[in-house]
């Protein structure tokens, strides 16, 4: 189990340039950078190591320019976990909003992640008519505080996304939330279903059998389908290729009609 921090020990110029990198994320900058005093300038392209080293640790360690309001607490260092998990932008940008929804709450010690969860929303099978014949469907997933949406595919109840959007997982994780909507130019998008998924299966069998790199392909799990829980059929939790994978079929709840069709993949913070 991974603990993720922003507090390090060493810093490698490629975990600087890393840094940097999310540094220049919109998102981020507009919480990180909101206070900059006067004298003190953010490093260019051509800074030393050394300056461009004490402006991040200046920023995310020290958070001396960030709003006062939103400054955590930092608990121990867990270099690899962040060396792993920064290069994504779309991470950083949870790491972020995780750690706004926790000073919001007025919550004391850092943000504890214990893995990310990678979901593939591959398609959507007769989807509910919300238009005069049709329907422009697009998916919202729900964990915690993080909420990610699909692109809109206009005019198709049979719309195929194969789409791939990252989550981080908090150490008290619930269900992952799915919503279906209508996107609509002139009035509120209409719901076209809801379902729940259970991670407990996925995620406790993962953590089970650990470094999955270690097994040949195999079944380690399953999420069975029955009267409280949306699945088509039951749900198996495999190693494919090194990886912890769930392939789910999920009927729509409180709707017509309507299927869905996902893809999870179990991703460690220590690799």
């Amino acid at each position: 189990m991974g603990v993720l921090s922003v507090t390090l020990d060493e810093w490698s110029d490629d975990e600087i340039d890393a840094m940097i990198e999310v540094g220049g994320n919109s998102s981020a900058n507009a919480i990180y950078e909101a206070f900059i005093p006067d004298g003190c300038s953010k490093p260019g392209p051509d800074a030393g190591h050394e300056e461009r080293s004490k402006f991040i640790r200046s920023k995310y360690e020290a958070q001396e320019f960030l709003k006062p309001s939103l400054r955590i607490n930092s608990g121990p260092s867990r270099k690899n976990s962040l060396q792993n998990t920064l290069q994504s932008s779309s991470f950083s940008r949870k790491i972020i909003d995780s750690f706004r929804s926790n000073s919001s709450q007025k919550t004391e010690g850092m943000v504890e992640f214990i893995g990310l969860l990678k979901v593939k929303v591959i398609r959507g099978t007769n989807l509910a008519i919300r238009d005069m014949m049709t329907s422009d469907p697009y998916v919202i997933l729900t964990l915690g505080q993080q909420t990610l949406q699909t692109t809109i595919i206009k005019s198709n109840l049979n719309p195929v996304w194969n789409e791939e959007l990252m989550l981080s997982v908090p150490q008290r994780y619930g269900a992952l939330q799915l919503r279906v909507f209508d996107h609509d130019t002139f009035s509120a998008d209409d719901i076209m279903g809801e379902a729940e998924v259970d991670l407990q299966p996925l995620i406790t069998s993962a953590m089970a059998f650990g470094d999955a790199g270690m097994f040949g392909n195999m079944q380690i799990g399953k999420w069975l389908k029955s009267n409280d829980n949306a699945l088509v059929d039951d749900s198996t939790v495999n190693i494919v290729d090194g990886k912890v994978k769930q392939e789910v079929t999920l009927k729509l709840q409180n709707v017509e009609c309507g299927e869905i069709d996902l893809e999870l993949e179990w991703m460690p913070l220590e690799q």
